[in-house]
């Protein structure tokens, strides 16, 4: 059997998302597109315009009672934050954000309900 790959699970996970949660604005759940292999010239362009290293795959930019915004962070089977990744985290989270790495698309729609379910 083929382990599935981050983007597999987080395409899931926006197919099951947009069907069982309706109440979502589509415009404040986004993946941020960090992650892609891109050549030299390409990356030098996106980090003046500001890219960082770290950034989580899915962003719901919508506060509820103790966050201001929830950061998914997507990884396989055995896959693990880098160092750029650790760094975000503990920023977002002293910045009063709620940050969660999901191995599954089931695990972040919990994760997305469980969340909004704190309004």
């Amino acid at each position: 059997m083929t382990q599935r790959t981050e983007a597999d699970i987080q395409t899931e996970f926006f197919l099951k998302v947009r069907l069982l949660i309706k109440d979502i604005p589509d415009k404040l759940l986004y993946h941020v597109p960090n992650g892609e292999v891109r050549n030299v010239r390409v990356g030098a362009k996106l980090k003046r315009m500001g890219v960082v290293c770290g950034v989580p795959d899915v962003v719901l930019a919508i506060p509820n009672k103790s966050y201001h915004s929830l950061y998914i962070e997507f990884k396989a089977c055995n896959g693990s934050q880098t160092k750029e990744q650790k760094e975000f985290q503990q920023q977002a989270e002293k910045a009063g954000s709620k940050y969660v790495i999901c191995r599954s698309a089931y695990e972040a729609v919990k994760e997305i309900r469980e969340y909004l379910n704190e309004k």
